[in-house]
C-alpha cells in the first residue's frame, strides 16, 4: 500500500515514515514524502495512493487546496486522508471534514500511538471501500452484461411472434382475409413466459397455439422457446386438437423430465375452418376462450362440458376433450392468459374473469383491436395508483370472421 506524506519539516516527515514502515497489522506501506502542495498534486496524478497523511499549513498553499485535489480524483482512485496540524483552528477543521478527512489531528500535542491506530484504521476503512468499490463495479458490469443479455432474449422473443398470418382464401390481402387476427403481448419482465403462434391447418383453415409457462422472467422464456420447437414438430398433427396437445406433452415431459425442476404450461388449442367458422377447442388446464358474438350482442365463455385437460408438463398419460362451436360472420374469438384477469387493485381485489367478460361485453361494438386496447386501458385504471403494466405476463390473441 502507498501513503503520501505531506509536510515541509523533514522531522516530522521522518517520524511519520517510520511509523508508516512498522504500522504492523499486516499492513506494508510504502511511505513517499513531498515538501509542498505542488509536489503533492503532482505525486497524486502520477500513481495511486492508499492514504495520505496531510499537514496543513504548507510554503506554497494550504492543505485544503490539496484536498481538493484529492476529491478531484475519480471515486475508486481516491485515497483516505489524515489532516495533521501545528497552526489549525477549529474552522479549519470543520472545513476538512466536510471535505471528506477522516480524521484532524493537532500536531503540538501529537501522540504517535493515537496516530498509529489513526492510520491504522483509516487503511483498513479503505481496504474495505475498495473491496467494496470493486465488487460494485464488478456487479455493475455483470448487471450490463445480463441487461444486454435480457434485451437479446427478448428480441428473440419478438422475432418468435408471428411476423405473417395465414390469409384465406390463399392469396388474398390481408384485408381481405375471411380470418384477421390482431394480438397484444406485454411481458411483466424483459422477457416473458407467455407466448402464440397462428399457422395455416391445411388450405381452409388457421390454428391458433396460445400458452402460459409457469411463472415468469429467463426460465419460463427458456421453455417458451422449446414449446414452440414442439409446436413446429407436431403439425402433421394440428387439425387434431386433442392429438396436438397430447404429443407436446409428451415431448415437454421429455424434455424437461431429467431437470428435476417442475414446469408446467398451461394452453389452449383453437382450429378455426375460415369457410364455415367451424371452431375445434382443445385446453390443458388453461382459461377458457371468449366467443364475441356480435350479432346476438352476446359474449359467451367457451367452457368445456368436461372441464380443461391437465396442464402440459404434469402427467404422462393425459385426456384432453375438444368443443366444438361456430364463429358466425363478424363474430370474433378472444383467447389470452391468466395475467389478464388476475391483475389486482391496491386492495388485493382481482379484476377476475366474470368482470372482464362483462367489459369485453360492454365493448362489442368496438372493432377488435380497438377492444383489446380498451380492455387493457380499463384493467390498468382497475390496478389504480397509476400502474401502468401487470404484476404477470398477458398476451391476448383476437380472431375475426369477415362479414359475408
Amino acid at each position: 500500500m502507498s501513503v503520501l506524506i505531506v509536510d515541509d519539516d523533514p522531522t516530522i516527515a521522518a517520524l511519520l515514515q517510520q511509523i508508516i514502515r512498522q504500522l504492523g497489522n499486516g499492513l506494508v506501506c510504502e511511505p513517499v514524502w513531498a515538501d509542498r502542495g505542488a509536489t503533492a498534486r503532482s505525486e497524486l496524478k502520477r500513481r495511486h495512493f492508499h492514504l495520505v497523511l496531510l499537514d496543513y499549513l504548507l510554503p506554497d498553499e494550504d492543505g485544503l487546496a490539496v484536498l481538493a485535489a484529492v476529491n478531484a480524483l475519480p471515486a475508486i482512485e481516491r485515497p483516505v486522508v489524515i489532516m495533521l496540524t501545528g497552526a489549525g483552528n477549529e474552522q479549519v477543521a470543520v472545513a476538512a471534514m466536510k471535505m471528506g478527512v477522516k480524521d484532524y489531528i493537532a500536531k503540538p500535542v501529537l501522540d504517535f500511538g493515537a496516530l498509529r491506530k489513526s492510520i491504522i484504521t483509516a487503511l483498513e476503512h479503505h481496504q474495505l471501500e475498495e473491496k467494496l468499490a470493486r465488487s460494485t463495479e464488478e456487479l455493475r458490469r455483470k448487471n450490463l452484461e445480463m441487461d444486454a443479455d435480457l434485451a437479446l432474449a427478448r428480441g428473440v422473443q419478438q422475432a418468435l411472434l408471428p411476423q405473417n398470418y395465414p390469409v384465406f382464401p390463399a392469396g388474398v390481402s390481408r384485408e381481405r382475409s375471411d380470418l384477421k387476427f390482431c394480438y397484444r403481448w406485454i411481458p411483466s419482465e424483459k422477457v416473458a413466459g407467455d407466448l402464440f403462434d397462428v399457422f395455416p391447418v391445411g388450405e381452409n383453415a388457421a390454428g391458433v397455439f396460445l400458452f402460459d409457462v409457469m411463472g415468469h422472467g429467463v426460465r419460463a422464456a427458456l421453455v417458451t422457446a422449446l414449446l414452440r420447437g414442439l409446436v413446429h414438430e407436431q403439425m402433421h398433427l394440428a387439425n387434431e386438437p386433442t392429438l396436438f396437445l397430447e404429443q407436446i406433452n409428451r415431448g415437454l415431459l421429455t424434455l424437461l423430465g431429467h431437470t428435476g425442476d417442475l414446469v408446467f404450461v398451461t394452453a389452449v388449442y383453437v382450429v378455426i375452418d375460415a369457410t364455415t367458422g367451424k371452431i375445434d377447442i382443445a385446453s390443458a388446464g388453461h382459461p377458457p376462450p371468449l366467443h364475441l358474438k356480435r350479432r346476438t350482442g352476446s359474449v359467451l365463455s367457451l367452457i368445456q362440458a368436461e372441464g380443461p385437460g391437465p396442464a402440459l408438463g404434469l402427467v404422462s398419460d393425459p385426456h384432453y376433450s375438444r368443443l366444438e362451436t361456430v364463429l358466425e360472420p363478424g363474430d370474433a374469438l378472444l383467447l389470452f392468459t391468466d395475467g389478464l384477469f388476475e391483475a389486482a387493485n391496491p386492495a388485493g381485489e382481482e379484476f377476475s374473469r366474470p368482470r372482464l367478460q362483462k367489459v369485453v361485453n360492454s365493448l362489442l361494438s368496438q372493432p377488435t383491436v380497438g377492444l383489446i386496447d380498451r380492455l387493457l386501458a380499463e384493467i390498468e385504471d382497475f390496478q389504480g395508483n397509476g400502474a401502468s403494466g401487470f404484476d404477470d405476463d398477458v398476451c391476448l390473441v383476437g380472431v375475426d370472421r369477415a362479414m359475408q
